[in-house]
């Protein structure tokens, strides 16, 4: 059987028109975090110096983005939203045009894509607060779309347990026990235990 329609799949939203020097300063904070995350880590880097280093004073910073959480997310979003576009219309086994099963598995692969490399900044912006993960959009999207593509009696339930097995805190526990290659082989076996 193939996918769903997707229509009513798009959550992403639009990003809101910002002032040129909004613009220029959005952008100097996201570059100077990029680099200061990546020579010493999320963990590391402190707003004050993501501050210095982008120009900025700490009160736009901190308007802008609030803590960390939200530049993690921020940085985070252009990588979201090429795995969205692709899940709503990239090619096939991730984008439409073949069976749910095969567009659960790629789901999950290319989650894993994403998320193995970004994992310090993911697992920030999903434990900021209690209950961040649920509360971020693009949690809702693929929720949402393993919904549609999940049979059986709970889909929704089911999407939610194989999206807990790719929670950036969970993968961050057991990624030093288990590796890379592990972790995804037990995903991909239990979104196959919930796609037949």
């Amino acid at each position: 059987m193939l996918e769903p329609d997707h229509e009513l799949l798009d959550l992403r939203g639009a990003r809101p028109k910002e002032r040129a020097d909004a613009a220029r300063n959005r952008a100097a904070v996201l570059d100077a975090a990029a680099a200061l995350f990546r020579e010493h880590g999320v963990d590391a880097v402190s707003m004050d110096a993501i501050a210095a280093a982008a120009g900025v004073g700490k009160g736009t910073l901190f308007r802008r983005f609030g803590d960390k959480a939200g530049l993690a997310a921020a940085l985070l979003d252009e990588q979201e939203r090429t795995l969205q576009e692709a899940v709503l219309t990239g090619p096939p086994p991730l984008g439409p045009g073949v069976d749910r099963g095969s567009r659960v598995r790629a789901f999950v692969a290319a989650y894993l894509d994403y998320l193995l490399p970004h994992l310090a900044l993911i697992r920030m912006s999903e434990t900021a607060s209690p209950g961040a993960r649920y509360r971020i959009g693009s949690y809702r999207f693929w929720h949402r779309h393993l919904t549609l593509l999940l049979p059986g009696p709970d889909p929704e339930a089911d999407a939610h347990t194989l999206l807990a097995a790719l929670s950036a805190e969970h993968v961050h526990a057991v990624l030093p026990r288990l590796g890379p290659d592990r972790v995804r082989q037990a995903a991909l076996r239990l979104a196959d235990a919930l796609v037949t």
